[in-house]
């Protein structure tokens, strides 16, 4: 049963009275028809008791022949006994022995008519042997209002008890509420105390505690991420300041004002791929999926990537091979950025003439594409970091502050989550493995418009 908005202390304690009076209620129900039944089978023995009496008397009365001594017995036995009443028809003429009948009393009494022998064999007598009930039908009533109102006390100190305990047992959930009350942001690494809390209580605490944590890192994310914002776009902007301030102060001629033009472009394009980027991320971020193009082999649309960076490998006396093919559902642009992404940082960390591979395997569930490079090992730590934006290793894997960003592995990720896959990373001995997975049937809402990258 749903509780909804009511309260939980008011919902338990009406339904734990209710329920106690339900059942003292079929208690006292079972009670009552008990103690009638044990009634009327007493009524049933004492009238089968006093009919056995009365004939015994009559057959003696007819072996003597003597009326007179019958009438004087059954005075003497009706004697003293107000609820009983005995009425004998002879020859269409009533006797009545005991106690008078009144009246309309007939819904008070029990009658039980039967034959009994005379003095004259071809004649028999008969009789009515009447009881009053009324004592009984007035304890009938009376245990009827005693069981009640029994049951109904018994249902209000129930609830009353029960509110009590109620109330007690739900005081760790208001020192939950209180302590929740004094969360704040000023306060991210505070958590909530369940040490004294009932073990039924301890999972919910512990949740609440883990989406805490999660709150913190991403709190914290987005302060780093604030911050390396600024960080990114302030550098250009100091260097464009600074020379538009230069260029306003001085008489440039034409070449000189084309070159620092030439040099403000290449700052104002690595501020908009940023910008760019960022609002790529941040359509990630809100669950964004793409249902993308079936292509039939990755491996031809990966071989435009390989052309770009032939001229950059062949410098850096790399070479890069191309291993596998799959078919994937997959926004081409997306997946040659991805893999254009991850060349890119292979080539940047690859040991001079070695090579940078990059692999395609199909699965029953997900097509996985990885590039992997032999270069300085990346430490354990670093490695579930990777694909955090503008995150820095240090040492070799630093950006250069011009070309890079820091940017290139987030968006790896956010490309492989929009269609339904992942990102992972490893580094065993001098061999780093970075990748992304496609989900085979990637499904999700779609976006009319692709940022590019």
């Amino acid at each position: 049963m749903s509780i909804g908005s009511k309260s939980i202390r008011r919902w338990l304690s009406k339904w734990l009275a209710a329920q106690t009076f339900l059942g003292l209620g079929v208690v006292c129900v079972a009670v009552y028809f008990a103690t009638n039944a044990h009634l009327t089978s007493q009524q049933n023995a004492m009238l089968t008791q006093k009919i056995d009496v009365i004939r015994h008397l009559v057959e003696e009365n007819a072996a003597m022949g003597d009326s007179g001594f019958l009438r004087h017995k059954l005075n003497d036995f009706f004697y003293g006994r107000p609820d009983f009443s005995l009425i004998l028809e002879v020859d269409g003429k009533k006797e009545i022995y005991g106690k008078r009948l009144e009246e309309g009393m007939g819904s008070n009494e029990r009658r039980v008519t039967f034959s009994l022998p005379s003095a004259e064999p071809e004649n028999r007598m008969t009789a009515q042997l009447v009881l009053d009930v009324s004592p009984y039908i007035n304890l009938q009533q009376t245990l009827a209002f005693a069981l009640f109102v029994c049951a109904l006390v018994g249902a209000m100190l129930v609830s009353l008890v029960s509110t009590l305990l109620v109330r007690r047992a739900l005081a760790p959930v208001d020192e939950l509420g209180r302590q929740a009350a004094a969360l704040s942001p000023d306060k991210m690494g505070q958590r909530l105390n369940g040490q004294s809390q009932a073990e039924e209580i301890q999972p919910l605490v512990s949740q609440f505690n883990a989406v805490l944590d999660r709150l913190e890192n991403a709190y914290v994310q987005m302060e780093g991420f604030n911050a390396d914002v600024a960080h990114e776009l302030r550098n250009p902007l100091t260097t464009l300041i600074g020379e538009t301030e230069l260029a306003l102060r001085s008489s440039y001629a034409g070449a000189q004002l084309r070159e620092m033009l030439g040099s403000n472009l290449e700052e104002l394009q690595r501020m908009a791929r940023i910008i760019t980027d960022m609002l790529f991320l941040s359509q990630a971020d809100c669950g964004v999926r793409l249902h993308g193009e079936f292509i039939q082999s990755v491996a031809s649309a990966i071989m435009k990537v390989l052309e770009y960076y032939e001229v950059e490998a062949a410098e850096s006396g790399v070479s890069l091979v191309l291993v596998g093919d799959a078919q994937a559902e997959i926004e081409r642009t997306l997946l040659q950025q991805a893999v254009s992404n991850l060349i890119s940082n292979g080539l940047r960390y690859a040991d001079s003439s070695s090579e940078v591979t990059i692999s395609i395997s199909a699965h029953a569930s997900e097509t996985v594409i990885e590039v992997s490079n032999m270069g300085k090992p990346v430490e354990k730590q670093h490695l579930p970091k990777l694909f955090q934006r503008f995150y820095r290793v240090t040492g070799e894997r630093t950006t250069d502050g011009t070309s890079h960003c820091g940017l290139g592995l987030s968006i790896v990720a956010a490309i492989a989550k929009m269609h339904g896959g992942g990102s992972f990373a490893k580094s065993i001995g001098h061999r780093t493995t970075i990748g992304f997975s496609i989900a085979n049937t990637a499904r999700g809402s779609t976006i009319d418009s692709i940022p590019k990258l």
